[in-house]
């Protein structure tokens, strides 16, 4: 039980800290255009979201897992 303690907080710890980058590579993006690893962060986030849009109900309940994931 010691271990499975462990590995959660291992993945929280690298889940927040991917959170915190992409965050970062959004703003960067959006700053200062097309920069080299962070540049396409920024498209990419709206093509999710229009994917997310044109499945409908699907993208709903896909917008609801992925949201799940974030708490």
């Amino acid at each position: 039980m010691k271990m499975l303690s462990g590995l959660n907080s291992t993945v929280h710890s690298l889940t927040s800290v991917v959170i915190s980058l992409l965050g970062l590579g959004i703003v960067v993006s959006l700053l200062g255009g097309n920069v080299p690893f962070v540049g396409g962060i920024a498209d990419n986030i709206i093509g999710l979201v229009q994917s997310l849009g044109d499945a409908g109900i699907v993208g709903l309940v896909a917008a609801i897992v992925i949201l799940g994931f974030y708490k």
